[in-house]
């Protein structure tokens, strides 16, 4: 049987058309019409791209046409951007198909959105693959949660490797920072042990405290009842859909293990703090938590000033994933990014665009790794 990203899948014969972009329009390809391929389709065309799209149920496909995420049922075969919007255990298969695909553009980038990022870019060691990781999301289901500006202001985490070509990570950035997303390069490994952290252990805390409280409403038929502000904002995320998280906690299993085994150490911590009624204690770390959560950060805005840096690079393996993963483990949001190739040999300039606040302080960290770097300011 073959895949859906696949010639001849199950939506392969079928190029249905509404509203159909311009000739000249740039063509994407989502591959999961769900609740993120959904939103991808509604914010892509929002901005002038022609989107075909594909998914294992046909009717899932056809609802994401009807409520215009969608221009086509289709491979979409002169797509130049391709996104995998499937669960995390087949869409390393899908990736290989399109990539292996040679009626495809030869330099077609493709990238993912699932919430582990190892186990996808081992598999897809292609250099036109970009592991992609949206930090949105809703506790709305499928196609009908979907949204067109799910993604604004959102951050999303980028996972170059040492054979990811620059062209396409910047061509791939482009298109994720113009649906208004804040874009921050991460080592695939670096990725999977800080999301454990934030957001896969709060999901399973989220739904063991659910399932604690809905267990005791058995007994207790009013305890639901008084679920106030506090209980609903912590359970939220207990909504969202459950098909995809056998499948993360499976593929990045360590890292959620050892953030679970933490949590149970500081809650046992708590737990005794309780139990001895140790008042300043316990006001100490409530303290420190209500500080820690006020300064969380605000959504990215772009800064009025904006600064160029310009490093000159030999074209070798892993120097764009070290310097683009220093700027996220600085802080550093890079703005824009291309690759300037020289005609004389194996060398080029990468020109990237950061706030003028943070340009020193990332040049300082690319020249302690030997490169040469100047600034330029551009406002």
């Amino acid at each position: 049987m073959t895949s859906p990203a696949e010639p001849g899948g199950p939506h392969g014969a079928r190029e249905t058309a509404t509203d159909v972009a311009g000739a000249g329009s740039p063509r994407a390809l989502v591959v999961g019409t769900g609740l993120i391929g959904g939103s991808l389709g509604l914010a892509l065309r929002q901005r002038g791209w022609h989107v075909s799209g594909l998914d294992a149920d046909a009717g899932r496909a056809t609802a994401a046409l009807a409520a215009g995420a969608l221009d086509e049922i289709g491979e979409g075969l002169a797509a130049e951007v391709v996104f995998l919007a499937t669960p995390v255990a087949i869409a390393a298969e899908i990736g290989q198909a399109v990539l292996a695909d040679r009626r495809r553009p030869a330099d077609v980038v493709v990238s993912d959105v699932g919430g582990v990022k190892t186990p996808i870019t081992t598999a897809l060691s292609d250099p036109r693959f970009v592991g992609g990781h949206p930090m949105a999301g809703s506790e709305q289901i499928g196609i009908d949660g979907a949204e067109a500006d799910l993604f604004v202001g959102a951050t999303w985490v980028l996972t170059p490797t040492a054979t990811t070509d620059p062209g396409a990570y910047s061509r791939l950035s482009a298109v994720v920072a113009s649906l208004g997303a804040d874009v921050v390069a991460l080592s695939p490994a670096d990725h999977d042990r800080m999301v454990a952290v934030v957001s896969h252990v709060p999901h399973l805390v989220a739904a063991t405290l659910m399932n604690a409280a809905a267990t005791g409403a058995e007994t207790d038929a009013l305890l639901l009842r008084l679920a106030a502000g506090g209980f609903r904002d912590m359970t939220r995320v207990a909504a969202g859909h459950p098909g995809i998280w056998p499948d993360i906690c499976s593929d990045n299993s360590t890292a959620i293990v050892a953030a679970l085994d933490q949590l149970l150490g500081d809650l046992g911590t708590m737990r005794d703090r309780v139990a001895t009624r140790d008042r300043a204690e316990l006001f100490d770390v409530l303290e420190r938590a209500a500080r820690a959560r006020r300064a969380l950060p605000a959504r990215a805005v772009r800064p009025e000033h904006l600064a160029e840096l310009r490093v000159p690079v030999e074209d070798r393996e892993g120097v764009f994933a070290e310097i683009t993963t220093d700027a996220s483990n600085l802080g550093i949001n890079i703005y824009d990014l291309e690759v300037a190739h020289s005609a004389e040999g194996p060398r080029g300039v990468l020109v990237m665009v950061v706030g003028s606040e943070d340009a020193r302080r990332f040049r300082d960290a690319i020249v302690e790794r030997g490169y040469h770097c100047t600034i330029g300011e551009l406002s």
